[in-house]
């Protein structure tokens, strides 16, 4: 008994000193985006490798998502008699919820997973120990490039999932199931607000700081060995598909 209670006071000692030290490290890194100088170039490059690589398979899950969406809505809609909201339905279901989720679970994958491991390399080569060596900055180099590169791709990115998405649905809505193209966009005119599009910006924005920060973090500490990085990278990826689940559930709660 006495043991159990010694590993759950461990792991509690454990987690509180790791969420702060990343809230720490957090912190640093967004005093350093205001703070010159900025590296523009290297921004550049970060918004080139997270956004302009991520869009062939953002329009590819966008296109097929809402297809699927349109597909199985469209069914269910039907045994109401209620058709004519299909648009309505998918741009809501896209721009609310889906567009920034998806978005980010796949930049997730694909360039978060990608950042911690070549920040997890440079650690284990000890080359972040020689840019303190030279009296530079790690932070302004490799972190803050990509956490601003983050805050501006991740909107676009869902943005235009929302859009591709859209499209999708009205590829199976209009010319597979026959509803009128007029219906489906004028309905959506009608029920889609600037707050729905609102809490898709929010989203996207919170997502893009958490993907960034946990993916800069988890390289940035990593372990030494090849074995380290894996296990980083790994966690980078977890972690960040959580958090993006739990602030989406509380950001959708507080705008109902």
């Amino acid at each position: 008994m006495k043991k159990s209670i010694q590993k759950i006071g461990k792991r509690t000692i454990v987690f509180i000193r790791t969420a702060g030290h990343m809230f720490i490290f957090l912190m640093k890194s967004l005093c350093y985006i205001f703070i010159p100088p900025f590296k523009f170039k290297l921004f550049l490059k970060q918004i080139k490798f997270i956004g302009n690589k991520s869009l062939l398979v953002i329009a590819l899950i966008g296109t097929f998502t809402g297809m699927v969406l349109a597909l199985q809505i469209f069914y269910t809609l039907r045994k109401f008699g209620s058709e004519a909201m299909l648009g309505p339905a998918v741009a809501l279901s896209l721009i609310r919820e889906l567009g920034p989720v998806l978005s980010a679970l796949t930049v997730t994958g694909r360039a978060g997973s990608a950042i911690t491991a070549e920040i997890g390399i440079m650690r284990i080569t000890e080359q972040i120990d020689a840019l303190i060596a030279m009296a530079l900055n790690p932070y302004r180099y490799l972190i803050v490039p990509n956490i601003a590169a983050a805050f501006v791709v991740f909107p676009l990115l869902t943005a235009i999932f929302d859009v591709i998405g859209i499209l999708g649905g009205y590829i199976v809505g209009v010319k597979l199931l026959g509803l009128s193209s007029g219906t489906y966009f004028s309905q959506m005119k009608q029920y889609v607000d600037i707050v729905d599009i609102e809490i898709g910006l929010y989203k996207s924005i919170c997502f893009g700081l958490i993907v960034s920060w946990i993916s800069c973090y988890k390289g940035f500490y990593t372990s030494f060995g090849a074995e380290g990085v894996s296990k980083s990278t790994t966690e980078a990826v977890v972690l960040s598909s959580v958090f993006i689940l739990i602030s989406d559930y509380l950001i959708g709660s507080f705008y109902l």
